[in-house]
């Protein structure tokens, strides 16, 4: 039997002792399954009173089921990616409901990486780590030129406190290390405001790590560098020997090679919609601009150049110019 409720179809398999939660006629429910976002329209239900009969005949037509139609009726994996957090150095995802043409959503003038279907549109909004807690909104227009704004809530996040040692000259920079320093940060400016088509699909955003190890540093931590504070780690630091592989974490195109004062080594992906990815402090960079790379396929090896402390990969994840927590995009 079926019942509606508010767009949503069930399917009841009864074998008796329960209640419709509709009719609210006893029935045991076996097994339920919810499809979002159809509503099947079915004539009223009238109850039945419940006999040792019809509670035997649901149990046999349960067990009479094939398998195959069982796992057909089973929901689908709940797990999206990036997960929604709604703080400072996370993602927020916003729903911006149904259209029959994907909506433009902006965060001040920065576009917006929206996705989903006809059915529901969701805008995911990278949150900067140095994000003020409160409410923050985002503007969306629709096909037909409509307007209006979408708000969302950025609560506070603590993150942990880090002290590290490195070479004196990468802290107290020279005039000369200062003018590399802008004329890299310039530079990266423009690699980082990257905004291409065709965009991601909603279900192949979560990530593959870059390479094998322990993660040794965590997003978001605020750092010291012999004794002077700097900016927060804005990515994952994952220990590893120099040489071992790293590879793609998502499809994408190489818009970005380079030897920078701080990062060393780096190699920039751009994932589509705002969707960037960096490695640094490489030993080897494989690839050059303009080189289309599948999830998995090598990129360069892991090193210690640059501002380290020893051989590792830093792994940056950045969408809407704004550096997030990869950890966001991996499975548990």
């Amino acid at each position: 039997m079926s019942c509606l409720r508010r767009g949503h179809f069930y399917l009841l398999i009864v074998a008796g002792g329960m209640h419709c939660p509709r009719t609210r006629c006893r029935r045991t429910l076996l097994s339920l399954t919810v499809f979002p976002g159809y509503a099947v329209p079915t004539p009223p239900l009238t109850p039945q009173p419940l006999t040792r009969r019809t509670a035997l005949l649901g149990a046999v037509g349960l067990l009479a089921l094939p398998a195959s139609r069982l796992a057909a009726a089973a929901p689908p994996p709940s797990g999206v990616w990036p997960i929604d957090s709604q703080v400072p150095g996370g993602v927020a995802r916003l729903s911006l409901g149904p259209a029959a043409l994907r909506p433009v959503a902006q965060a001040g003038d920065v576009p917006l990486l929206v996705v989903g279907d006809v059915i529901e549109w969701t805008a995911l909004v990278g949150i900067a780590l140095a994000a003020e807690p409160g409410v923050a909104s985002i503007s969306v227009q629709s096909a037909d030129g409509g307007q209006r704004q979408v708000a969302y809530t950025v609560a506070p996040k603590r993150y942990l406190e880090q002290r590290l040692r490195v070479s004196p000259r990468t802290v107290d920079l020279s005039p000369e290390d200062t003018a590399r320093y802008e004329r890299e940060r310039d530079h990266q400016t423009v690699v980082m405001a990257t905004f291409s088509e065709p965009l991601p699909q909603a279900s192949a955003l979560r990530m593959q790590v870059p390479t094998p190890g322990r993660r040794s540093s965590s997003f978001g931590l605020r750092r010291l560098f012999n004794g002077q504070p700097r900016n927060p780690h804005s990515g994952m630091d994952i220990a590893a020997g120099t040489g071992t592989p790293i590879v793609a974490p998502l499809p994408g195109r190489v818009i970005d090679t380079g030897d920078y004062f701080f990062n060393g080594n780096t190699v920039w992906l751009d994932h589509g919609g705002g969707l960037l990815s960096m490695v640094c402090h490489l030993s080897a960079i494989d690839v050059k601009p303009g080189d289309r790379l599948k999830t998995g396929e090598r990129l360069g090896a892991v090193g210690a150049t640059g501002r380290v402390t020893g051989p590792h990969l830093h792994w940056g994840v950045m969408l809407n110019r704004a550096m997030v927590d990869p950890a966001l995009f991996l499975a548990a």
